[in-house]
């Protein structure tokens, strides 16, 4: 089924807000990654205001646009490197913040599309004034969080269940069942805890050479990541926002899954534009073998598997580039690859719990019932997803110029740590934020697509090109929706 879109001209966001006044100090922060020259500054233009954009203390505008305009200087290298000229970028940061939620935008044939949470997942009191989070998005993490609770699946029931638990042995019983949630902390008691510590030894983002193999141009095409083949093995948000936003300039993208495998609901309308979508069972050898035949004619392979999960079936980042020369290996974890947490399951939510955030959060925009509350935006995961596409395109990049096998590293918590890095919007400037955009801005940042659901109306690429108009090219589909085979290069 063809996708029909209603796309704006370059710079339609520009005309959404005032030229930011602050200085672009959390982008040329970025520039640190590759080694720019803090002059290619020059190229972006950031308008539409600075936070509070949204009713946080934290900067999640700037950051969305920042991480933005740094994936648009990474595609204009890309650009570069095919026509050798350079593309001008522009970002609204209060388009970008909306991007950040991305899935609260969503109608099929005019309706919006809802989004029913399971119905125990959330904030608890526990035992001595603390608070513990159930983070029960999937089917099993929730029969975790119930079996240690010794509870069914019961609000009011949990409720009295968490209320005689300490918060912190509940967290480690939980992760210990393999589920996933957290005590509540404040952000000075994360700075004391050794994950904080080992997160913090960290850089932001990590690309490394895993191989050697010679210099290898970008295949032909008439965008910038035309001809490249990604394969997206990561769920939730923050990994499908980075093959998202590849294929929005033009790379080819199969999303591997499994029908064992829980969905993520309406957030597969949301991370789905683009791609092509396949079901491969890991546990099963004929489709291992599959999945290795696409891996030796794919130049991106993006996984959010807990560390060392892939490796076990001889799919790590090593693996993968004596299979594929050349590849670039993209690996999302919650925690990080050091510290006590390093193989934690974790989700954005998770990690707002852990590290303060909710705690603030709650200090200064309490909700109905007393406690943590969330930011109203999934921040981390898709700062995280913009920021893996960015490290994929700069190892993309490195690919033509000098050669080799990439690695590229990232977690949910480096990018928290960095959100929070940003400093907060002072307690005086938080008085009378909007919760939410105007109508108008919402329908002039969105686009209609016709997917096999029926008419999708949903955000279009926040991201602004001169000369390379960003879009998706394939409509949402269900998943498995495809064969597991790569479509033909142009």
């Amino acid at each position: 089924m063809l996708s029909h879109f209603r796309i704006p001209a370059f710079r339609r966001g520009i005309q959404q807000g005032a030229k930011v006044t602050a200085d672009n100090s959390i982008v040329e922060n970025l520039f640190a990654i590759p080694g720019w020259d803090v002059a290619r500054a020059s190229e972006i233009e950031i308008t539409g205001g600075i936070d509070p954009i949204l009713p946080t203390p934290f900067r999640i505008g700037e950051t969305a646009a920042a991480s933005l305009a740094a994936v648009g200087l990474a595609v204009s290298d890309l650009w570069e490197l095919r026509t050798g000229r350079r593309q001008q970028i522009a970002v609204n940061a209060r388009w970008a913040t909306a991007s950040l939620r991305s899935g609260q935008y969503l109608k099929l044939d005019g309706e919006r599309v809802a989004r029913e949470r399971p119905s125990v997942m959330g904030v608890y009191p526990a035992k001595n004034g603390r608070w513990s989070y159930l983070h029960c998005n999937f089917p099993n993490h929730r029969d975790a969080a119930l079996g240690v609770l010794g509870v069914e699946e019961d609000r009011d029931a949990v409720r009295r269940a968490v209320a005689q638990w300490d918060a912190l042995e509940l967290e480690e019983a939980i992760i210990a069942a393999k589920g996933a949630g957290g005590m509540v902390r404040s952000m000075a008691e994360w700075a004391q805890h050794p994950q904080s510590a080992a997160i913090a030894s960290l850089p932001l983002l990590e690309i490394d050479r895993v191989g050697d193999s010679p210099p290898e141009p970008l295949p032909e095409g008439s965008r910038p990541l035309s001809g490249v083949r990604v394969l997206d093995l990561t769920r939730v948000l923050a990994g499908p926002t980075c093959a998202r936003t590849l294929a929005e300039h033009g790379a080819d993208v199969i999303k591997v899954t499994a029908a064992h495998l829980a969905s993520s609901g309406i957030q597969e309308f949301d991370t789905g534009h683009g791609k092509l979508s396949t079901h491969l069972d890991l546990r099963d050898a004929g489709d291992l073998e599959t999945l290795r035949g696409l891996v030796r004619e794919t130049d991106v392979f993006s996984q959010g598997y807990r560390p060392g999960t892939l490796a076990q079936r001889g799919l790590s980042p090593q693996d993968l580039a004596q299979l594929r020369p050349g590849i670039v290996c993209v690996s999302l974890s919650a925690f990080g690859r050091v510290g006590p947490w390093a193989e934690r399951r974790g989700f954005d939510t998770v990690v707002q719990t852990v590290s303060g955030i909710t705690h603030r959060q709650g200090e200064l925009f309490p909700g109905a019932e007393p406690g943590p509350q969330f930011y109203p935006v999934s921040a981390i995961d898709y700062l995280t997803g913009y920021l893996m596409a960015f490290g994929t395109m700069l190892a993309l990049a490195r690919r033509v110029r000098e050669g080799g096998s990439w690695s590229v590293r990232i977690s949910l918590a480096q990018v928290g740590r960095w959100l929070v890095n940003q400093g907060q919007v002072p307690e005086d400037q938080l008085q009378d934020v909007a919760a939410e955009f105007t109508t108008e801005e919402i329908a002039s940042w969105s686009t209609e697509t016709d997917v096999p659901a029926g008419r999708l109306s949903h955000l279009a690429p926040t991201l602004e090109l001169s000369e390379t108009r960003p879009y998706w090219l394939r409509p949402t589909v269900p998943l498995g929706y495809h064969d597991p085979v790569w479509p033909s290069r142009a």
